[in-house]
């Protein structure tokens, strides 16, 4: 199984395997990884869960559609980094991802 790092605000990293299919947003939260609080449970409508992918990974995880981009604008401190966890989905080619969550939600 991929696995996905999270690294919080405070630089505490957390690694967790997740199944291929899943989303990075549905790996934190079967994990209880803090800091992603995904309220609309992955319909991309709520903004609450983003993170802020390595530039490393940025290539990969690939370019955030027009509806992603939207809500990201009602996230707190957004990067250029900055995609939703629920549109990031998990393939192999993502094993070792690296996210940071940020220092809260919006």
């Amino acid at each position: 199984m991929p696995k996905i790092t999270f690294v919080d605000a405070g630089g505490t990293r957390r690694t967790v395997e997740a199944p291929v299919g899943w989303t990075v947003m549905e790996a934190a939260v079967k994990n209880s990884v803090p800091g992603i609080e995904a309220e609309c449970g992955g319909a991309c409508a709520c903004a609450t869960c983003p993170v802020y992918v390595d530039e490393a990974w940025v290539d990969r995880t690939g370019t955030a559609e027009p509806m992603e981009t939207d809500m990201i604008d009602f996230a707190v401190d957004v990067r250029e980094t900055s995609r939703l966890s629920c549109q990031i989905k998990i393939g192999p080619d993502l094993d070792g991802l690296v996210v940071e969550t940020p220092a809260r939600q919006g």
